[in-house]
Parts: structure tokens; sequence; C-alpha cells
């Protein structure tokens, strides 16, 4: 039987860790490696995803857990004494968008998961007294729909204003070590910690069979990762914003990041200009790239009353722009006002729509009471995500286009019995697909409904 964590000693020393944080901000903490203990490399445990994917050892979680209470005092013994190696990181590639573009993710050993994961609880008890309101990603209790909400509430304020897209160029592969441990050492002196840490980003890649190291990055796709890019950007970007920029701006501005997407928002288009001109210099003092294509600057304003709902009436339109999936635009409510609608950005759409195709074709003979529960399971978790104020259209025009995909590949299961619309509807009264819903909204409930009469 597999020993239980003490989680109200857990949640205690959290806590303090947290509250220490808060009372002392410039404080450097030089002893926090001794809240690291066997019950808290348990709860590390715990916490850390059981289904993921073998590292370089090819050991899953339920061959660790096996002999678990031996192996974690053994990583424990490891890694108070400083013997422990950080194995390197196995490496895929997975594609990215549209075309031949992959995005690399690593892959960690699960015995080096468990390890990050008990880090990153001490850690992030002393950083997230620090980050600021502008950060959604990888935080306890926060998530992009706040940050889209964020960012909705701060354009609507200025009635759109100049809104500054950025990108920047491979962050985790381009983040320097050495920056990253000054930052570090700025909150952070425990000894222990710090070698973990610096073993972790001196580990290495595995790919194509060869072990590749680098001064300049850390794997996406590691427990930790997330937490040292918030970190490291805190004090790139969001200090730097709140402390340097904004007293000198002459108009409202506003800033929302969520890991390493941001969007600022300015009232001023001087202001905006400014910051555009200076912020790759920022980036560049700590040997990181805005990438001149994506990072751009948007006019985003209000259209005047008089310009009716498709630019008729009025002068050049305002832009449109892309952030966590959703395209912002402005467009007319039901009542006849100019608001702005977040409607899932048409690459996203994409995306979602050939990983249904390819899911049906690789599905194809499976019965048909499994496509169906796979598809239901699919439909609600695009709607859970995508399922935000003015945007039920499109989700349902993705309803429209699994139901056209469905019937397409059930058509090629056999030449004899051919799936028409008439069978397919058929099909449909018996295996219902869900119908689209708001899951995050911004108006009352009471509103929704009616919309999703009309749709019907």
């Amino acid at each position: 039987m597999q020993r239980r964590p003490n989680l109200e000693d857990i949640s205690t020393k959290l806590a303090r860790i947290a509250e220490l944080a808060k009372e002392a901000p410039d404080m450097a903490f030089k002893t926090l490696a001794h809240h690291i203990d066997i019950n808290w490399l348990h709860e590390a445990h715990r916490r850390t995803r059981k289904d993921g994917a073998p590292g370089v050892d090819g050991k899953t979680a339920k061959q660790y857990a096996e002999n678990l209470e031996e192996n974690l005092s053994s990583l424990l013994n490891r890694a108070k004494s400083g013997s422990y190696r950080a194995p390197a990181v196995r490496r895929v590639n997975i594609p990215k968008g549209k075309g031949k573009e992959t995005r690399p993710i690593g892959i960690p050993t699960y015995e080096d998961k468990v390890l990050q994961r008990a880090v990153v609880m001490v850690l992030g008890a002393v950083y997230e007294q620090d980050f600021l309101d502008c950060s959604y990603g990888f935080r306890p209790g926060r998530s992009a729909h706040q940050a889209l909400e964020d960012l909705r509430t701060a354009m609507m304020e200025v009635h759109g204003g100049w809104v500054l897209e950025l990108d920047i160029r491979k962050f985790f592969d381009s983040m320097d070590h050495k920056s990253l441990r000054e930052i570090l050492r700025q909150r952070v002196l425990d000894g222990v910690l710090l070698r973990l840490i610096g073993k972790w980003l001196k580990a290495g890649v595995l790919e194509d069979g060869a072990v590749t190291h680098s001064k300049v990055g850390t794997p996406q796709g590691g427990v930790v990762s997330p937490l040292l890019a918030n970190i490291y950007l805190h004090e790139v970007l969001d200090t730097w914003f709140a402390r340097d920029v904004k007293p000198r701006m002459k108009g409202k501005t506003h800033l929302v990041r969520y890991a390493d997407d941001a969007v600022m928002v300015f009232s001023n288009e001087e202001d905006a200009r400014r910051v555009l001109e200076v912020l790759p210099k920022r980036f560049a003092k700590y040997s990181m790239r805005l990438h001149p294509d994506k990072t751009r600057l948007v006019k985003f304003h209000r259209p005047p009353k008089s310009e009716g709902p498709k630019g008729k009436g009025g002068s050049g339109r305002p832009g449109s722009f892309d952030f966590l999936g959703f395209n912002h635009h402005w467009e007319r409510s039901r009542k006849g006002n100019w608001v702005i609608r977040q409607s899932t950005a048409k690459d996203r759409l994409s995306r979602a729509i050939a990983r249904v195709s390819e899911w049906c074709r690789r599905h194809l003979h499976d019965a048909l009471t499994d496509q169906w529960k796979a598809l239901c399971a699919k439909l609600r978790g695009h709607y859970g995500y995508y399922g935000v104020t003015g945007n039920y259209r499109a989700l349902y025009r993705f309803r429209q286009r699994v139901i056209f995909i469905w019937r397409k590949w059930l058509d090629r299961r056999s030449n004899r019995a051919r799936v028409n619309w008439r069978r397919m509807n058929l099909y449909l009264k018996r295996f219902p697909l869900p119908l689209p819903w708001i899951a995050h909204s911004y108006i009352p409930e009471q509103r929704i409904p009616n919309l999703r009469s009309r749709m019907r």
C-alpha cells in the first residue's frame, strides 16, 4: 500500500513560505530545500501526471510506483547530497500550425518530473507573491479565459485603442542561462535548489540518438520550465512594464501576458510607437529577439456609429489580432452597438477540423458507439475552451464540420453499405452529437438560450 502524504503539514509549510515571501519582497531565501522531505516527495508524486510518455530511461509512472517508497527515498538522498544527475531530456517534434514548421517538446524521465514538481512547489510559493496581476499562464487559480476577459475589459475601457502584439522568437530555446541564474539569485540563494536547476539546464537533449548541450534555452514540456519562463519574463517584461513604462505614458496602457504570449493595449498612438521602438532593445539585453513579422502594432479603435456592420458608411475598418486561439475584432451586437468579439481563430479552427478528420481516418473501422463517444468528448473539449460569449456561431459551424467529416469517413467503410445524408440523419438521431454551449459568459446567463434557439 502506498503511503499517503500529510497534506495538512505540506499546506502549513507552503503557507509559511508564502507568508515570509510576502512580508519580505526584497529578501533572498537561503534555506528552502529543508522543506523537501519524503512526505513532500509523496505529494509531488501525487501531483505529477501519470499518463505522460516515458523519458530516456523508458520507465513509466506505473513502473516507478511499484517500488515507490524506496525510489523516493533514493531520490531524496541524491537530491540533498548533490549526487543526483539530471538525465537528458528526450525531444520530440510536434506540428506547429500550418506547413512544415514544428515545435520541439522535451520529455523528462518520470523521476525527474517528480523532483521538478517538488522544487516547483517550493519556488511557486515564493514567486506567487511576486508575480503581477498581468501574468496568467501556468499559475494556480488563473486561466487563459481570465486573461481574455482582462484583455477585453481593458480594450473596452479605451474603446479599442492601439494593440501591440508581442511574439518572442523561440522563447524556450533562447532563454539565457546566465541571465536566468542572476534573476533567480535575487530571490533564492538556496544552494540545493540552485544546483538542481543548474543541472536541469545543463542536462542536454536526446534527439536522433545523440545528446546535445546548449548554454541557452530550457526544454519546453518539462515540469519546471513554465515556472522558469514566468520568473524570466516577470523580470524582463512584467516588472519593467510596470516600473519603467507605465509611469512614462501619456495615456492609459495595459499588459496581459500568458506564458510567452503577450499583448499591450494603449489609448495613445505615440505611447504605443515609443514602446514598440524600445522593446527589441529590452529583449536583446536578455538574449531574446522579437519576431519581426508577428510583432506588430494594430489600430483597434471602435468604428464610428455611422459605419455599417460590414464597413459600409465609414472609412478605415479597425484591424484584428489573434491571442490565445481567439481572433479579436469589432462587431455589432444584437442591440446595434459596437462590441469586441472573441471568435475562434481561423488557424485554430482549421487545425481542430484537421485533427478530427485524421482521427476519423485512423479509427475508420471502430464500432459506431466508440466513434460517437470519442467525437462527443472532442466536441465537449472544444466547447469548453472556445465557448465564450459571441462565439456560438463558430462553435455551431465546427459541429457541422464534424458531422460532415464523420459522414465522409463512414461512407468509406464499405462499398456496399454507403452512408448518404438520409442514413446519416438516422445515425444522428440514435447518436446525437452535443450542441454547443457558452462555457465562459460575459453577459447575463438568461441571454444565452435565446441565441441557442436562433442557431437551431
